[in-house]
Formats: C-alpha cells, sequence, structure tokens
C-alpha cells in the first residue's frame, strides 16, 4: 500500500475506534490552529470537519487492520495516539510519538512494562477474573492530553 499522505511534514495519526470524541475534538481544534495533518484511522466511517488537514481513512477487515495501517505509515517525528499499547510499541520503535488520549505517554522508558501489565492483566481475563474497565474521563484528562498536544506541536514548529 502506498502512503496515505504522502506529505513529508510530522503528522498525527489516531487510532480512531476507541479515541473519545472529546479528544478528536482537541485535535481538530490543533489542526486547525497549527496546519498540522491528522489522519483518523478507523474500522467504520467517521464524521470529520471539512478541513484540508483532516482526513478519515476506514480500514476493512479485523480488529489489528487500523493498527496495522499506522505501524505501517507513522514514521520519525510523528505523534501516534492510541489506547493500544502494542501499536504504540511498533510505532516507537519507527521513531514515532505516541500518547493515549489520557495524556499518558509512551516511551523507550516505559513501555516494556506496559506491555508486561497488559499481558498480565490479559491473562487474569483469560483466568476469568473480572479486571473491571478503564476509569471514565474527567477534565484532568483531557487537560493531560492537550499539554501533550500542545508540547509536540511546539518542537514541532
Amino acid at each position: 500500500m502506498t502512503d496515505p499522505d504522502p506529505s513529508p511534514a510530522p503528522r498525527i495519526w489516531v487510532d480512531a475506534d476507541a479515541c473519545p470524541a472529546v479528544i478528536r475534538e482537541i485535535l481538530f481544534r490543533a489542526a486547525e490552529r497549527s496546519g498540522v495533518a491528522v489522519t483518523l484511522v478507523a474500522n467504520q466511517w467517521l464524521r470529520t470537519p471539512s478541513l484540508p488537514q483532516v482526513r478519515a481513512l476506514q480500514v476493512a477487515g479485523g480488529p489489528d487492520a487500523a493498527d496495522d495501517l499506522i505501524a505501517a505509515h507513522a514514521g520519525p517525528g510523528d505523534l501516534v495516539v492510541t489506547q493500544d499499547i502494542p501499536l504504540a510499541a511498533r510505532v516507537l520503535e519507527r521513531g514515532a510519538g505516541a500518547v493515549n488520549p489520557r495524556g499518558e505517554e509512551f516511551t523507550s522508558d516505559n513501555i516494556a512494562q506496559r506491555l508486561s501489565m497488559r499481558d498480565f492483566m490479559e491473562e487474569l481475563r483469560g483466568a476469568g477474573v473480572q479486571t473491571g474497565g478503564p476509569p471514565p474521563m474527567h477534565a484532568r484528562d483531557r487537560q493531560a492530553f492537550a499539554a501533550v498536544l500542545d508540547r509536540w506541536l511546539a518542537r514541532r514548529r
């Protein structure tokens, strides 16, 4: 597959199937304000604003199709917004940055621990242990995400 956006400038890739709408809105405002390219990738159709720098790509197929497209195209200097820890590990290997919608950055220093914890929790769920889901998004989560995004945008300039 060819690059869905051949622009050489750093851009933002969004694993959009599980990205909260409030975070997408923050990204849309950042795209409008800064001109940064934002590409949302999902298994379903997504509504996006009519901005030339915002695109939505719908991928067919299984649960990892969006992850595979993002991992194949995110590169050095790009930012990937995802809750998927294995995807974060893949894009970090390619030189991209990764952050979850709560503003927690994935780094080469913490990704191994995050992967281990994810695998442990998956084992617990496989054994029938109820682990619960993530807590609801709060204003502090949105603020943390916006702060990480602002720092990335400032480094891009």
